[in-house]
């Protein structure tokens, strides 16, 4: 198999979370920078990565990364990398995405143009062709500018990570799965520990915190681009997806809980764990988030409130968040996870958060404030489990 540089994409703020799940699915050579998390390695990690990482945005197959300020440096560099070895003869391979940031070239229809015809110049030299009708597979193109450094990759996911396939309907103020995914491991939240969602929305929290739990990986109701691969080894696609499908928790017990005050959002919610397949680990209930309630001595709220971004919707929002610390408050030995766009969020709360950390819904700069609960007291281990262990 071959050995390649491979990109994850991911929001800002999320970026040690993504390499956590690389280096937690075996592979090596992690670098961390802005919005993407680069690595090495084979055909066998397109797949994991696709269908395992929670929190990546997409993942790419790097292709080369060069400096150009002009577009002739733009055209040649393009042109000397080995687009041979990864697009057959028959391959699609449509520019589909450019950006750019602080570099001389900057205009992005044209930085889109020269690509593609680097790389058809490039293909005409390995497959002897003057066209090519571009009929197979799809291999999109994607060229990154910043500060006049260019890094040219190929999409191996397609539609973005996001769209796990359970997802029918959105709420007013909807989170992506790879956030609510991210804000779960953040939290450090495990399958034995209880949830709650006071504004559950859609389900997507919920819906992802029993993936996790169960272990299921985010990407097997869906399909990738790579799928359709040449260069993706016969029946690996198929393994790997088997690999997942095995490793499925079916057993696992968990309580977690999603409420919202709108009924019409909890049959949605109902609708996507059905889809996602986790329907029987949640409870989701229609229920003002004043009501908040558990039997749990502890426990975790992860949530992501209304926001109030409209300036005639802030001071309603602020109340609700005054509401929020009082109603937490009653969940004393509880942690509390709250994502909010809001700078003023602890003022009306009504309690400095443990700790901080910036994140981005969307485009939106937001702020998770953490409120550490007391631990639980440790289980006691039975005489016969203390036995075994002995023995072991």
């Amino acid at each position: 198999m071959g050995k390649y540089e491979i990109i994850a994409t991911a929001a800002f703020g999320l970026e040690s979370v993504v390499a956590d799940e690389i280096k937690a699915l075996g592979y090596e050579n992690i670098t961390v920078e802005n919005g993407r998390v680069t690595f090495t390695g084979n055909e066998e990690a397109i797949c994991k990565c696709n269908l395992w990482l929670r929190c990546a945005d997409r993942v790419y197959l790097k292709m080369g990364s060069f400096k150009a300020t002009t577009f002739e440096q733009l055209f040649q560099q393009t042109k000397a990398l080995p687009w041979a070895d990864i697009i057959p003869e028959d391959g699609e391979f449509p520019v589909a995405d450019a950006k750019s940031v602080n570099s001389k070239l900057f205009s992005l229809s044209d930085i889109q143009a020269i690509t593609k015809k680097a790389v058809v110049e490039s293909m005409k030299g390995t497959y002897s062709k003057d066209w090519f009708a571009e009929t197979g597979a799809k291999y999109p193109i994607h060229v990154s500018l910043l500060k006049d450094v260019v890094t040219v990759s190929i999409d191996t996911s397609g539609a973005g990570l996001h769209k796990r396939g359970y997802r029918e309907g959105f709420g007013d103020a909807p989170i992506k799965e790879t956030l609510a995914a991210g804000l779960i491991i953040i939290s450090k939240w495990k399958s034995d520990i209880a949830l709650i969602d006071p504004f559950c929305g859609s389900g997507t929290i919920p819906i992802e915190a029993a993936m996790i739990g169960a272990n299921i990986a985010p990407g097997l109701s869906r399909s990738f681009v790579s799928e359709k691969w040449d260069m993706i080894p016969d029946g690996m696609w198929k393994r790997v997806k088997k690999e997942a499908y095995e490793a499925i928790d079916y057993d696992v017990e968990m309580s977690i809980e999603g409420y919202d005050i709108d009924g019409r959002l909890i049959k949605s919610a109902m609708q996507n764990a059905e889809n996602a397949g986790v329907d029987e680990h949640i409870h989701f209930q229609s229920r003002p988030m004043q009501e908040l309630s558990s039997s749990k001595k502890y426990g975790k709220i992860i949530c992501n409130p209304p926001y109030g971004e409209r300036m005639s919707e802030r001071e309603s929002v602020l109340r609700l968040y005054e509401d929020m610390g009082k109603a937490f408050a009653k969940l004393d030995t509880w942690s509390y996870y709250v994502i909010t766009s809001s700078e003023d969020f602890e003022r009306s709360f009504g309690k400095k958060s443990s700790k901080n950390r910036k994140l981005y819904n969307g485009r939106i700069k937001c702020y998770y404030y953490q409120y550490f609960g007391p631990r639980p007291p440790r289980k006691k281990i039975s005489e016969t489990e203390s036995n075994t262990e002995s023995a072991e």
